[in-house]
């Protein structure tokens, strides 16, 4: 069940920002990077890049909220510190 759905990536972008608005600091490295994947027209993809030592919990609440907002997700592990949500509208 999806609590507030969304239309495009980067209205979730925005949402995902202003949600985990904690974990990117403007004058600090930022544990949470974001970026939408255009390259294939039919697919693109919201990236979020969630790297730290709370990575897991992290990205278990971003693929949660992304979910709650109407978007498929997936989980790309590159280490305990380093992994990426990828959203998905279709």
């Amino acid at each position: 069940m999806t609590t507030d759905s969304v239309d495009s990536l980067d209205e979730l972008a925005d949402k995902v920002d202003e949600a985990f608005a904690s974990h990117r600091h403007a004058t600090e490295f930022k544990s949470i990077s974001l970026v939408i994947d255009s390259s294939t027209a039919e697919r693109p993809t919201l990236i979020v890049h969630v790297d730290g030592e709370e990575a897991s919990s992290v990205a278990d609440r971003i693929e949660k909220f992304c979910t709650e907002h109407g978007v498929h997700t997936q989980r790309e592990h590159h280490s305990e510190t380093d992994i990426r949500v990828l959203a998905t509208t279709e």
